[in-house]
């Protein structure tokens, strides 16, 4: 018996962030969605629009930093008859704090949410792609993951945590099938958050001037598309107008 395909996204929150747009992007593409995130309401909301759009979508409450809710969320994937074709690991919390005033309950509170919980996550899809020999594994990660500038050194230290993790396990299952992706997203995503929280910046930017979500996730998609004889480990997006 063939089974169905699907995507399991984690880190899914307002409708328009990149988890969402995955989601909705993945659907679009016919696969089942599995969309994981801690806001109940956000999820319920995100599924109702995919099942609207002619999609499919199931949400699960997780938080990413616990082992056995990520745990679940793959169960739930496997009792629900579906194989994992595609897993993104899109968890992007960042707080400024200069080093100085940075606490360990700071510091490790990142390192969790942007680094353990994509081993967590990265463990599980694996363990769910090694049987077929197939899928991919992308990692979310961010300017930080290169450099670390202050007040986000914390942050920074956390992202290049999860860029080795990404490393580390392209090298150890790409052999056995399974695409390990590292995306440096290179600038900020015109999005709810970016709008709420700076809106002069965004306006500043002007048009095209931040990440655009759909776009975002075209890419994402090209990428799972590969040909397995010229995969891409690491990619950085940006702006065309963005300074690199």
């Amino acid at each position: 018996m063939t089974q169905k395909c699907s995507a399991v996204i984690i880190g899914v929150g307002p409708e328009q962030g990149l988890g969402a747009s995955l989601a909705d992007f993945f659907s679009g593409k016919g696969l089942h969605v599995f969309i994981a995130g801690r806001s109940e309401d956000k999820l319920h909301k995100l599924t109702d629009k995919i099942g609207q759009s002619g999609g499919s979508a199931t949400p699960v409450v997780a938080d990413a930093t616990v082992e056995l809710e990520v745990a679940h969320l793959f169960s739930k994937v496997r009792l629900e008859g579906f194989c994992v074709d595609i897993a993104a690991y899109n968890v992007d919390s960042n707080i400024p704090s200069p080093l100085l005033k940075t606490d360990a309950e700071t510091f490790t509170a990142l390192w969790r949410q942007n680094c353990l919980g994509a081993f967590f996550f990265g463990k599980e899809a694996v363990k769910a792609m090694k049987d077929r020999q197939k899928g991919t594994l992308f990692f979310t990660g961010a300017t930080a993951s290169l450099r670390a500038r202050p007040p986000f050194t914390a942050f920074a230290s956390a992202k290049a945590g999860l860029r080795a993790l990404a490393q580390g396990m392209a090298r150890e299952f790409s052999p056995q099938g399974i695409h390990v992706v590292h995306t440096v997203i290179d600038g900020v995503i015109d999005g709810e958050r970016a709008r709420i929280r700076f809106p002069d910046y965004v306006k500043a930017k002007g048009k095209d001037g931040l990440l655009q979500l759909d776009a975002i996730a075209e890419t994402y998609w090209a990428i799972h598309q590969q040909h397995p004889s010229a995969w891409s480990h690491e990619l950085d997006l940006r702006p065309f107008k963005e300074p690199f």
